[in-house]
């Protein structure tokens, strides 16, 4: 680049008056001028773990204490991007492609040597100045922050500060970039342990859905299961490992992998908890967790329910009321102390039935009886599609902006076209 190299001047002008030029009058014990403002600009940069965010807090910072305008080029990879997190008067910017070219010759940070900041002209009369610092934190190299204005060039004392903000900008977008690869990192990961429900028998029509809180896909330990049983008969199962991460993660894996192997030997549910409760109470790091059964056979119009310590399902009937389910509760799988029991209820081919995880329903500060009474409180018109009815649960609960993970199961019974339950019934009582 011929001629940018007497580009690159030293910082000798004196300050322009502006919050660096004004003394902190009131700190009132002789503190160096614009300290307490100083102060102030470094706690408003990285305030959130976005690193579009930490660009803006930087740019307006910036600008706020030096005047003109800024904007930072991010680096990716090897290339420095466009303008981004413009703050002031844009025209006032030299060209990106000009500043990026500086950048380069007075030291661009993908340069294996030491960097600092360095000062740029637009034009040769120094009618309007640019100050390019680079933002790196420790060995990682980030971008440039480039300031420009009208007027005289910055002088050591600004450069000096802005080197400082842009060091904590970076530092703040390093964790930033650490806290995004993790996210993505727990994402596969969770999208590797929440496989795909087994399939039900088809005369059972089955609706599913897996909410992370917040809208984030970020491991939990909430989860849910359909198992294939003989005769027609469905497993239902919704579970909830105690606390959040990437610990509960791999657990509510454990947990799926043993109800799995335990419930290919048909047994009631209660007899599958107790199972899953003294495989989990052999490991000592195992987390507890709550977990509902419920074995669905459609062709008697028969549940059987078993729960270690969770919430009760819900049965919506034909008529479109909404009604919990009462079942025994045992205490959550891990503890080793057992005493599962199971109970029956009647289901019909028009009633939908709906396990769920707490986070559907619980909100922060309210009696679980008050959230389970919102979710019985829910009625219907007609009787629509086992998709809907989830759908229209988690509209009418909000359990998209749950505060909890939340997992749901909606299950109907779909009898042979023409065949009534009775009929059913007999058939299979004869087999």
């Amino acid at each position: 680049m011929v001629g940018v190299a007497r580009w690159i001047q030293a910082l000798r002008r004196p300050a322009a008056a502006g919050v660096l030029g004004r003394a902190d009058e009131s700190s009132g014990d002789g503190a160096r001028p614009g300290l307490k403002a100083v102060r102030a600009a470094v706690a408003g940069i990285g305030t959130t773990l976005d690193e579009s965010t930490t660009c803006d807090e930087l740019v307006r910072t910036a600008v706020r204490l030096a005047g003109g305008a800024g904007a930072v080029l991010r680096l990716a990879g090897d290339t420095l991007t466009g303008y981004e997190s413009i703050s002031g008067d844009p025209d006032t910017l030299p060209d990106a492609r000009w500043a990026t070219a500086v950048a380069r010759e007075a030291g661009h940070p993908a340069v294996d040597r030491p960097v600092r900041p360095w000062t740029v002209q637009m034009d040769t009369d120094g009618a309007r100045p640019a100050l390019c610092v680079p933002l790196t934190s420790g060995d990682g190299h980030y971008g440039v922050l480039v300031c420009a204005r009208e007027g005289g060039p910055f002088t050591a004392a600004e450069a000096e500060l802005l080197a400082l903000l842009a060091e904590r900008a970076a530092s703040h977008i390093r964790h930033a970039r650490a806290y995004a690869h993790a996210n993505r990192t727990a994402g596969d990961l969770q999208r590797a342990l929440l496989a795909e429900p087994g399939r039900p028998h088809p005369n059972l029509e089955v609706a599913i859905r897996y909410l992370p809180a917040g809208g984030h896909t970020l491991v939990g330990g909430d989860w849910c299961e359909t198992v294939r049983l003989h005769f027609g008969r469905t497993l239902l199962v919704v579970g909830d490992v105690m606390g959040h991460g990437l610990e509960a993660a791999v657990d509510m894996n454990a947990y799926r992998s043993s109800l799995r192997y335990i419930a290919s030997a048909d047994l009631p549910p209660h007899r599958v908890l107790r199972q899953m409760d003294d495989i989990a109470s052999t490991e000592a790091e195992r987390r507890p967790a709550t977990c509902l059964i419920v074995r669905v056979d459609p062709a008697r119009g028969q549940l059987a329910l078993s729960s270690a310590g969770h919430l009760p399902p819900a049965l919506i009937t034909r008529t479109g009321r909404t009604r919990l389910l009462p079942v025994p509760v045992g205490p959550p799988l891990g503890t080793g102390f057992g005493g599962y029991e199971s109970t029956t209820h009647v289901i019909g081919p028009d009633e939908t039935l709906v396990l769920f995880t707490d986070g559907l329903v619980e909100h922060r500060d309210e009696d679980i009886d008050a959230s389970l009474d919102r979710l019985a409180g829910l009625r219907f018109a007609t009787v629509p599609a086992v998709e809907d009815v989830l759908e229209t649960i988690v509209d009418r609960l909000d359990a998209r902006n749950a505060e909890d993970d939340v997992a749901v199961v909606a299950a109907r019974p779909r009898l042979r076209a023409g065949v009534t339950v009775g009929e059913q019934s007999a058939w299979e009582a004869d087999r």
